[in-house]
């Protein structure tokens, strides 16, 4: 596996492939990363992934400073998966200048959600996400449902854009427990980390009450963040929407059996979690 800093070598390197599929993460990899290097395999060749903490999506209260660095144990575990480059980028070399360019979600899909609750959020990913692809000009890119707001943004701004890059989503992977796995998880405390599957069994209480017919979103997502809130956590939000364009469901909707999803966010400790689960 090559590893890369450099934007003009990365290009040399892939010059005419037409094939590549490109894995773009924060590093701190787990199995759920590697679960996207082995689809990826499945759209492509060569795999590159890249491994960039990226300042801009992180907000002035957010953890940029403490977000786990795993540089050498991430190497090891991509070559295990037969990754042909590793893009990994110094802040100097992947915003020589500042970044005063910038992608802007529109406020209907961008400001809802992680959106409302953390302002800027999408700007950051999604200018980085775009930048990367100008890098690596991939054919195919793998993401993961666990951000299920990220990938449809992203989706999104690949098809208005006119991008030559397919969004593939990879279901989310988790533990035997339920748990999504994510590098967040490692802030978790033991009681903590034994109570976070709650998230995820909340999901699952609210898609089978709306698959079991009942149409009151709002009792059962009140229900859901109340019993968060009873166990400790602080629930930001539960929330079913319809999975084409994350807005809520009309009656109307729900009567002709619109595709939705529910997802949540909450803190346990000083931990945010987010999860989904399609209905």
């Amino acid at each position: 596996m090559k590893i890369i800093s450099s934007i003009d070598e990365l290009r040399d390197q892939l010059r005419g492939q037409l094939r590549t599929v490109f894995v773009p993460t924060m590093g701190n990899l787990h199995e759920g990363h590697l679960s996207l290097m082995r689809l990826a395999r499945k759209h492509g060749d060569p795999i590159v992934a890249s491994i960039f903490i990226n300042r801009l999506q992180f907000g002035p209260n957010e953890d940029f400073e403490k977000y786990p660095r795993t540089f050498a144990a991430d190497v090891e575990k991509l070559e295990k998966e037969g990754v042909y480059v590793l893009f990994a980028p110094a802040e100097k070399d992947l915003y020589p200048e500042p970044q005063e360019f910038r992608v802007q979600p529109p406020d209907d899909i961008g400001g809802i959600l992680e959106g409302e609750f953390r302002p800027g959020f999408f700007n950051g990913v999604t200018t980085v996400v775009l930048k990367l692809f100008s890098c690596v000009q991939p054919r195919v890119a793998v993401f993961g449902k666990k951000d299920y707001q990220q990938l449809m943004i992203i989706r999104n701004m690949a098809r208005q854009f006119s991008l030559p890059t397919e969004i593939i989503a990879a279901e989310t992977f988790r533990a035997e427990d339920g748990l999504a796995l994510s590098s967040r998880n490692g802030y978790l405390n033991t009681a903590q980390r034994a109570e976070a599957p709650t998230l995820y069994a909340q999901l699952n209480a609210v898609a089978d009450a709306v698959r079991g017919g009942s149409h009151d979103l709002a009792q059962l997502e009140k229900s859901a963040m109340d019993t968060l809130a009873a166990r400790g956590w602080q629930p930001d939000y539960i929330s079913v929407r319809k999975r084409i364009n994350l807005q809520a469901p009309s009656a109307q909707d729900l009567a002709q059996n619109e595709a939705l999803v529910v997802l949540a966010a909450a803190k346990i400790g000083n931990t945010r979690l987010i999860d989904n689960l399609e209905i």
